[in-house]
């Protein structure tokens, strides 16, 4: 199965007369962070070695007091895990600049903007405070023609201010220049889901409400917090992957078939579901749970409880599972629930969307055997289409048995971070998430957010290496629950 990409090569403003390489910089605000070294910094490795940035320029600015020499050895190091060594990156290490800045500072922008030369790309890879007191000072300074800007989720920390981030970018650049990475939307598997959707008859005539009982957006894993307290004590499992990475999932499986791929078609089909999209029945206590991880075994590894790691808050009550229940009020899925459900360290990994068929209106008298729906799902990881069908088994022939048919995706290209990357520096905005989409994240998730903070949904907990709390949230799916 192969895998579809929706980068493009690049505009013909990007490409001068005799087809020179256009001099491009990436500066990255946040260099010395976590999400820099172990997810973008590769990310960039593979995309310089697949020669798609032949003349690239990489300056990084961070709080911490490091010369061009320690800078350095953190690009090589992880380009190294990306296996990106050859001498193109080499060349890109090696003229790898580092500047120590105050981000909201007007006068450090401007020094950071001079060391810039051609097209360049801003990525802010700072908390959402940080990335908006930036942004207000480069709207006061101004930025050269063509920048675009790459800013790492969450967009903002509520509604209100992702509005008012919105504003400020407004006044920056023209929004098809501003790219808000949700690196979910590299992924290839998730890419794959508008092939499956819409380049065959099979699967598309009955991802409807009269077929569909429920449709299940899962991203479980076996990692603790690892580390991270700085910022997922602050954020916690919905906001960290739920408003963001799963609701973005949810659109391209709820949207309807766009004419073309290209940002403008693509982003608005997505838009149009999630203005449709609201907690089920309105009732964010009924249909939201909360919950955090206790100590227990995960792969053989003593976890201590989350309330006990390193540079937690306990009083915060930040959950490390989130799950809900959502509505599409659209045509097409009117009356079919959505629930989305992520948690760390559980008991092995479960990265899927799941759709459950109703059950046929009969089974015919004298066939036996059916006990689960049929089940259509697309694995992100591993990355795969599996379908759970019921047929007649061997032996007694009017015994059914589900059997499971899988089929793996094709690798992509490049890793999440890297299409990401290459969007922004084509001027391609398709794989990046559209303002007013941002918002409607937000305003979803938003009522669940109250009642929590109301202290309206208890905080349950379970124990590391479970499969969660012990009771199910069950969607109201008619023909089966989730």
């Amino acid at each position: 199965m192969t895998t579809s990409t929706l980068s493009t090569a690049g505009s013909p403003a990007d490409r001068p007369a005799g087809g020179d390489a256009v001099p491009r910089t990436l500066l990255l605000l946040g260099a010395t962070g976590d999400l820099a070294a172990r997810l973008l910094l590769p990310g960039l490795g593979r995309l310089v070695a697949s020669g798609a940035l032949p003349d690239l320029r990489l300056v990084g600015s961070g709080t911490h007091a490091w010369d061009d020499g320690q800078w350095r050895r953190r690009v090589a190091d992880s380009f190294a895990t990306a296996g990106a060594d050859g001498p193109r990156e080499t060349e890109v290490v090696r003229s790898a600049r580092y500047l120590p800045a105050d981000v909201t500072a007007e006068e450090d922008l401007r020094r950071l903007l001079a060391a810039c030369h051609g097209q360049t790309v801003i990525f802010f890879a700072l908390p959402p405070a940080i990335t908006a007191r930036a942004a207000a000072a480069l709207a006061r300074i101004g930025l050269p023609p063509g920048t675009r800007l790459m800013l790492e989720k969450p967009f903002g920390t509520d509604l209100a201010s992702a509005r008012s981030l919105n504003a400020i970018l407004a006044r920056l650049v023209p929004e098809e220049q501003v790219h808000r990475i949700d690196h979910f939307l590299g992924k290839s598997t998730v890419v794959n889901i508008l092939g499956l959707r819409f380049a065959n008859r099979i699967f598309e005539p009955v991802l409807n409400s009269e077929h569909v009982a429920c449709v299940d957006i899962v991203f479980d894993e076996s990692l603790g917090l690892e580390g991270r307290a700085g910022y997922y004590d602050g954020a916690g499992a919905l906001v960290d992957m739920v408003q963001s990475h799963l609701l973005q999932v949810l659109a391209l499986m709820a949207m309807d078939a766009p004419p073309t791929l290209d940002a403008r078609d693509l982003r608005g089909r997505k838009a149009q579901v999630l203005r449709a999209t609201r907690v089920w029945d309105g009732d964010p206590v009924r249909w939201s749970r909360r919950a955090r991880y206790t100590t227990g075994e995960v792969d053989g590894r003593r976890l201590p409880g989350y309330a006990d790691e390193a540079g937690v808050d306990a009083t915060r009550g930040t959950e490390t599972l989130a799950e809900m229940v959502l509505a599409v009020d659209t045509w097409r899925w009117a009356g079919v629930p959505f629930r989305l459900r992520s948690g760390k360290a559980l008991a092995g990994r479960r990265k899927e969307a799941v759709v459950t068929f109703r059950q046929p209106p009969r089974v015919p008298t004298g066939l036996t055997g059916y006990e689960q729906p049929d089940r259509l799902r697309i694995g992100f990881g591993p990355d795969r289409l599996g379908l759970d069908v019921n047929i007649n088994g061997p032996g007694n022939p009017l015994e059914l048995d589900q059997v499971h048919l899988v089929a793996d995706f094709g690798p992509g290209e490049l890793p999440p971070y890297g299409e990401v990357l290459r969007g922004a520096f084509d001027g391609d905005p398709t794989l990046s998430v559209r303002g007013d989409t941002a918002e409607d994240c937000w305003r979803i998730v938003e009522p669940v957010l109250d009642a929590w903070r109301a202290g309206k949904v208890p905080l349950q907990e379970y124990p590391a290496g479970s499969r969660g709390p012990d009771d199910s949230l069950l969607a109201p799916a008619p023909g089966g629950v989730i």
